[in-house]
This record gives C-alpha cells, sequence and structure tokens, in this order.
C-alpha cells in the first residue's frame, strides 16, 4: 500500500511545477463543481508530495482563500454580496480559525487524516443528493427563515434568531478551516440557504467571500505559526487560480447533474484512500 501511494508521487517534476499542476487540476474542478471543489487539495497533497494533514491544510487554504477572493470580487461588481452578513459571519469564523490551526498541528496524523476523510465522505454525500434533485422540487414551508429580506429596501432584517444562526455558523466553518485547510462552504452555503431568503446567486457570491476572509486569518495564523510552507503553497496557489480561470471557459459547456455525481464518487474514493492509507500504517507497517 505504502509504494502505491509513493507510485503517485511525480518523482520526474520540479516541486514548483508539481504545485501548480495539483493547483491547477484544484482550480478546474473548482471552476467546474462549484463549492467544494477546493476541498480535493489536501488530499492532492498528501497524496502526490506525502504531507501530514497538518502540512498540507495551511497549502490548501492559501488557495482556497486566493480563489474565493477572486469569487467574491466578481461577486461585489454584481452587488449581490450581503457584506453584512459576511462580515458578521467571517468575524465568528475568524475568531476559530487561529484555534483549528493549532489543533492541527498538535493532533497525530492519523485521527487528522480520519477527521478529514468523514468531512470528505459528509460533502460527496450531501453533492451527490443535491445532484439527484429536480429543480421543481423546492421544499415548500410555512415557516419562515430568521433571517429574511426587506420588502422596502432589500435588506436583511436583523435580529437575535439570525444573528445567532449566522454566527453559529461562522464559528463551525472557521475551526475546521484552520483545522483541515478547507474552505468551509460546505456548511456556510446550506446554513445561508436555510436561515436566508437570499437568491442562490447572492448566497454563492456571499459564502465566497465569507470563505476568503477566514481563509485570510487561517493563513495569518499558520504563518505566525511557521506552518505555511511557502516554496508549495505559493506555486500551488498561482496554480489554483490559473485552472479556476481556465475552467470557468468551459464550465457551460461541461458543468451538469452527471458532473457532479462523478466527483462526489470521486470524492468518495479519496476518502477511502485516505482510511486505508491510515490502516496499513497502523496496522500492517
Amino acid at each position: 500500500m505504502a509504494d502505491w501511494f509513493n507510485g503517485c508521487e511525480l518523482n520526474n517534476m520540479d516541486p514548483i511545477l508539481i504545485g501548480i499542476f495539483l493547483g491547477a487540476l484544484t482550480g478546474i474542478v473548482l471552476a467546474l463543481t462549484g463549492a467544494g471543489g477546493t476541498i480535493i487539495a489536501v488530499p492532492l497533497l498528501m497524496f502526490s508530495l506525502h504531507l501530514t494533514v497538518a502540512e498540507a491544510a495551511p497549502i490548501g487554504l492559501f488557495a482556497v482563500g486566493l480563489s474565493a477572493a477572486i469569487g467574491a470580487l466578481l461577486g461585489l461588481r454584481q452587488k449581490i454580496v450581503r457584506y453584512r452578513a459576511a462580515s458578521l459571519i467571517a468575524f465568528a469564523g475568524a475568531l476559530t480559525a487561529p484555534a483549528g490551526v493549532w489543533l492541527a498541528q498538535r493532533l497525530p496524523n492519523a485521527p487528522l487524516t480520519l477527521l478529514f476523510a468523514c468531512v470528505l465522505i459528509y460533502v460527496a454525500v450531501r453533492m451527490f443528493r443535491q445532484s439527484r434533485q429536480d429543480h421543481a422540487d423546492v421544499v415548500s414551508s410555512t415557516e419562515e427563515p430568521p433571517c429574511r429580506l426587506d420588502d422596502i429596501d432589500g435588506r436583511l432584517i436583523w435580529n437575535i434568531p439570525c444573528f445567532k444562526s449566522l454566527a453559529l455558523s461562522g464559528t463551525m466553518a472557521g475551526f475546521l478551516s484552520g483545522l483541515l485547510g478547507v474552505g468551509g462552504g460546505f456548511i456556510i452555503v446550506p446554513a445561508l440557504k436555510k436561515v436566508t431568503d437570499l437568491s442562490v446567486p447572492s448566497i454563492l457570491a456571499t459564502s465566497l467571500a465569507i470563505i476568503a476572509l477566514i481563509s485570510l486569518m487561517g493563513v495569518v495564523s499558520a504563518i505566525l505559526m511557521e506552518a505555511l510552507q511557502w516554496s508549495i503553497a505559493l506555486p500551488f496557489g498561482g496554480g489554483t487560480i490559473l485552472g479556476m480561470l481556465l475552467g470557468r471557459l468551459f464550465a457551460d459547456r461541461l458543468a451538469g447533474q452527471r458532473l457532479q455525481q462523478g466527483f462526489a464518487i470521486l470524492v468518495i474514493v479519496v476518502a477511502i484512500g485516505l482510511i486505508a492509507n491510515v490502516a496499513w500504517n497502523m496496522f500492517v507497517i
């Protein structure tokens, strides 16, 4: 098993080229699959460069933040980012992201890898279910969400339930971002859909703004703890941006239900590979 993972390493390539290639692959997947695509960044770094979760997570978070910032800037130009909601969620996440980074540097790699595999499986199952939902299959509920838009000025009406719901989602997203190097979009997007009546484009753009801000705090924390390997992070982040811009050119023609399902299956396979690798190291080596 260990030899099989060693075979995944691109031995004959320069580390900078490896980082650019892996980042471009991550960016293309992000552009074609939407939120959640960057969750493959950490496994790619682990399998190809033999990094631990603690080493790969800050690099993945760096790439996530860069790509999310570009998407958020495009959303700001379209005036669909809810900056007050984004600021609240990002502030809550910024408080817990450093704790996640700190804990990741102190936990053994095996339990951290298993936790990451569980997150992968959760994201994959949710993505697969969403891909099978028909657009007409909208949940009809007479219960109003805690965060509603004002009919007059179009802004969110703030109240205690709304504040608590958004702050809780930010707290969870921030901690997992720092701990595992994921953007937290798999928490933020469903939370915004559940507790607000925002449109889908506004939810996605707001989510990207939140991810960019939370990722920034996680990256800063990793830098202060000397946990970010710049020699890998810079080419990987640059490759992610290039891949995302390239993928956007083909997203309308390639993205769809089958692609989402295929990516979900790929994520589950990656999760199984992580679990198998941990089991091999624990019971065989």
